[in-house]
């Protein structure tokens, strides 16, 4: 499955390589509002995290678009991504222990190649409605993941749980590789765009595979986002 999904991006970004060198070109930079969304579907230590983790945060990168036909082409760019998600002071049971307050705190770092075909429709002189859809692959540079409790003995902040791309439980560590796939819109009007969609995880971003012995995490890391952007160079 893995192997199928590797096969269909990189069939995408080989396209994009070639698509880039036809006429109607463009290269430009853009930066938005990310949601980072990570889905537990099974999670052997439910207590731990919440079923559905939204990260709020930013992306930034750079676009390269290049069109095959008329209004049908490709855009292909490099992102960073940067989430955080701060659960605030809750009561709550952690490891099967009663805590009077407790709370999650996540900042999550990525890199990100991504490959949309796109067509634009042209609804007045150079300006158009943008629809795309395609793969990205990201690559994570850091995720952090603490759990801080009070105890019943004070008001001490104790904290209880790290967890990243190295942890010492590996039913919470997560894969630096995932895939996902995108659908999204979009407005243009001469060098300036606006774009937003949403990325549905292929593969689960858990490391822990053990079903046999019952320690398992599945899911997915999904995304929202929206862009603004400019063309610092646009070739009609």
């Amino acid at each position: 499955m893995k192997k199928g999904i590797l096969a269909v991006v990189l069939f995408f970004v080989t396209m994009s390589a070639w698509a880039v060198d036809l006429p109607k070109q463009g290269f430009g930079l853009h930066i938005g509002y990310a949601q980072p969304t990570l889905r537990i579907n099974d999670n052997q230590h439910k207590d731990t995290l919440n079923n559905n983790i939204k990260m709020n945060g930013f992306k930034v990168g750079v676009v390269y678009d290049g069109s095959i036909i008329a209004g049908f082409g490709t855009s292909i760019g490099l992102n960073y991504t940067f989430g955080a998600y701060n659960s605030g002071w809750k009561t709550g049971n952690l490891y099967g222990m009663d805590y009077p307050r407790s709370r999650q705190l996540i900042t999550y770092n990525e890199l990100e190649l991504f490959v949309d075909w796109q067509y634009k429709f042209e609804i007045a002189k150079e300006t158009y409605l943008i629809v795309y859809t395609g793969p990205t692959i990201q690559c994570g540079l850091e995720w952090r993941m603490r759990q801080d409790v009070q105890t019943s003995e004070g008001e001490k902040y104790t904290p209880r749980y790290y967890s990243g791309y190295k942890s010492e439980d590996p039913d919470q560590a997560f894969k630096r590789i995932n895939i996902t796939w995108g659908v999204g819109a979009g407005f243009q009007y001469k060098r300036y765009f606006l774009r937003g969609g949403y990325d549905f995880g292929l593969i689960n971003p858990f490391q822990n595979t053990d079903f046999a012995n019952g320690v398992h995490t599945r899911g997915r890391l999904d995304q929202w986002q929206i862009k603004i952007g400019m063309y610092l160079w646009y070739e009609e």
